[in-house]
């Protein structure tokens, strides 16, 4: 008889069917994931597990097992003060990534920003990587070059290529398994500097509960999840938008409320990332893009504890874009 591989009850435990299978606790999840990211289970079992998490959808314990196992395999060495850890997975497709211009504002009035993301995944996208070669901003391929960039501008961007070779091999597996898995969601909350803040953006919303309760778990302080436009941390200018807190264990919900018509929300359907640059230099002018900057970067500046109300964070946020540096991306 062939003894069962050690990989095979994770397997079991979540595909047993309705009545039979359940979520695994966080210990078991990392042990899974640890076999994962050590290359100690077969192809074949890698598709099933992660189908089936994706299927059932991911509960909290199972994230932080998650990022317990893969922040083992993450060298960062460096002690470095990073205020915000903002990831960027989704690509944007309706609109441009506007949320960009956010961080970079936040960065250039002293607010530490380490951004990290992945790109290709989806065809049609455009992602934070490719922004960054626009803007001439260079990436980090260690954390120590990381840590780095944060002392010289503040931001810092690491592609999840150098971040986590593995989970950006796994993450790659959606051409062939034809859904995302659930690595794009726990990629999300791998924050490998342990930032105190973090800004998650969601498109399905039973995710929030993932990531706040996943967040909660893992002792991470302050944590703000919103259903950003196409599942980035990004405002939707034209719509309310229902933020999710976690601070300091007490999780809560908060409306903030449109900042403009819907007429003025129509789709891009240029979709030129050359006009980034030209709303923060004053070359070119975007109702959309200006609110989307301005909102996103108020949901930050509450979420670091700089104000206390809606109202206070999003004039604070638009003083920093009326003083912005224009020379920064001429």
């Amino acid at each position: 008889m062939t003894e069962e591989h050690p990989f095979a009850q994770y397997v079991r435990i979540i595909g047993k069917g309705p009545h039979l299978s359940r979520p695994l606790t966080r210990e078991e999840t990392q042990d899974a994931v640890r076999m994962i990211m050590q290359g100690e289970v077969e192809p074949i079992q890698l598709g099933a597990f992660l189908c089936l998490l994706r299927v059932r959808t991911e509960v909290p314990e199972e994230a932080a097992g998650f990022i317990d196992a893969v922040r083992e395999t993450l060298d960062v060495s460096e002690e470095v003060k990073v205020d915000l850890d903002w990831p960027s997975y989704a690509g944007k497709k309706r609109q441009l990534p506007w949320f960009i211009l956010s961080a970079l504002l936040l960065a250039g009035n002293g607010i530490k920003v380490f951004m990290h993301g992945a790109e290709g995944h989806t065809p049609g996208r455009i992602y934070a990587r490719d922004v960054m070669k626009l803007f001439n901003i260079e990436e980090a391929k260690t954390f120590a070059e990381a840590a780095k960039h944060m002392e010289a501008r503040n931001f810092a961007f690491m592609p999840l290529e150098y971040l986590s070779p593995r989970l950006n091999e796994i993450m790659a597996l959606k051409s062939v398994l034809g859904l995302r898995s659930p690595v794009n969601t726990f990629a999300r909350m791998l924050n490998p500097f342990k930032a105190p803040c973090e800004i998650q953006g969601i498109f399905h919303p039973n995710y929030k509960d993932v990531h706040r309760g996943g967040g909660k778990l893992l002792g991470q302080p302050h944590i703000a999840v919103l259903k950003g436009e196409g599942g980035e941390a990004e405002r939707r200018p034209a719509k309310p938008a229902q933020v999710q807190w976690l601070n300091e264990g007490k999780i809560s919900e908060e409306e903030w409320p449109p900042m403009i018509d819907e007429a003025d929300a129509a789709h891009d359907e240029e979709m030129n990332p050359d006009h980034l640059a030209a709303l923060w230099t004053g070359t070119r002018d975007s109702i959309y893009g200006e609110a989307a900057v301005i909102g996103t970067a108020a949901v930050a500046l509450k979420l670091l504890g700089k104000v206390e109300t809606i109202d206070v964070a999003q004039a604070l946020a638009a003083t920093m874009w009326a003083e912005r540096d224009k020379g920064l991306l001429a």
